[in-house]
């Protein structure tokens, strides 16, 4: 069972799942632009930023809340984590990027590794669906424990948006698998605090601190040149 757990997260955290994941890189893209994101250790700052103090950091505290409800069974809280994690999706491309891959993960979920879970969220259309929520709801459906999933969720941005700076600095492939190494310790310490959250109220436990990163975001909604979709 735990072998099976652990490869079914690998493929659904995989580029190779289609969800677009490629196409986001949340607003790094205008941050390399603007110089503030010029080689591996300003990208690892940059991610490592997110991951204590912003939009990750929102994102995994969702997680924590949406996996817990679903293993209750708790539709009504899970319906009402969702709703909380789309309004804090602070601007028009953080809300593509979320929704998109959410969309994207519920539907081929459905097809590829059914749970009876997602129909929890059935209530939600494809552009009130985010996409911690998304993959929360199903790993928890298939047994997989939270700190394993968290990990796994937080790796796969993590190395979307390495992924991303790889293209855009741009970084060789070393300093690609160097920035992956370095950035190991900071998703650990992540994934153990939260899965030590208490199962309070996730709006007041909620917290950010990356203003920059939220306006890079919308400043990257009218930057002349782009790669990406966010």
């Amino acid at each position: 069972m735990a072998e099976t757990a652990i490869y079914d997260l690998l493929s659904w955290m995989s580029p190779s799942y289609p969800i677009g994941a490629f196409s986001h890189s949340s607003g790094l893209e205008y941050a390399v632009e603007a110089g503030h994101v010029v080689d591996r250790v300003s990208t690892e700052n940059w991610i490592t930023d997110q991951i204590d103090n912003g939009a990750i950091l929102t994102d995994l505290l969702i997680f924590v809340h949406c996996h817990r409800a679903t293993i209750a069974g708790d539709r009504y809280r899970l319906l009402a984590v969702a709703e909380l994690a789309l309004a804090s999706l602070t601007s028009r491309e953080r809300t593509l990027e979320g929704t998109a891959q959410g969309a994207a993960f519920r539907r081929i979920a459905r097809a590829t590794a059914p749970a009876a879970t997602l129909a929890m969220l059935d209530a939600l259309d494809d552009g009130e669906l985010s996409y911690a929520v998304a993959v929360a709801c199903l790993t928890a459906g298939h047994d997989i424990p939270l700190e394993l999933a968290l990990t796994g969720y937080l790796h796969a941005v993590v190395a979307n948006l390495v992924s991303a700076a790889q293209r855009l600095v741009p970084l060789g492939q070393t300093d690609g698998q160097l920035a992956m190494r370095n950035l190991a310790s900071t998703v650990f310490a992540a994934v153990a605090i939260m899965a030590a959250m208490p199962d309070s109220d996730p709006f007041e436990q909620m917290g950010s601190a990356t203003l920059y990163a939220d306006l890079a975001c919308m400043a990257h909604e009218t930057q002349y040149t782009r790669l990406f979709r966010t």
